[in-house]
């Protein structure tokens, strides 16, 4: 499957509780269909402790959403456009 957005497209969210934010891919999983946007759908990771990091950590980042889910900023806004 070939996906029309690609890593560092700027494209803003079409549905969900993160509904008109923007931001750039950073990731693309062809495999399931998620793409990762920054600054979108934050989540927290709790690592383990390491030698680095002796107390461990909870980490929050972005998680993967599904890429039916944004559209390239470029053609939101001429779709927006063109319904005036």
């Amino acid at each position: 499957m070939k996906f029309k957005i690609k890593r560092g497209d700027e494209v803003v969210v079409l549905a969900g509780s993160q509904k008109g934010k923007k931001g750039k891919i950073l990731d693309v999983f062809p495999s399931k269909e998620r793409v990762v946007v920054e600054g979108v759908k934050m989540g927290k990771r709790h690592t383990k402790a390491t030698q680095d990091n002796p107390q461990g950590a909870i980490i929050e980042r972005e998680m993967p959403i599904h890429y039916s889910n944004v559209m390239l900023v470029s053609r939101h806004d001429a779709r927006k456009a063109s319904r005036k």
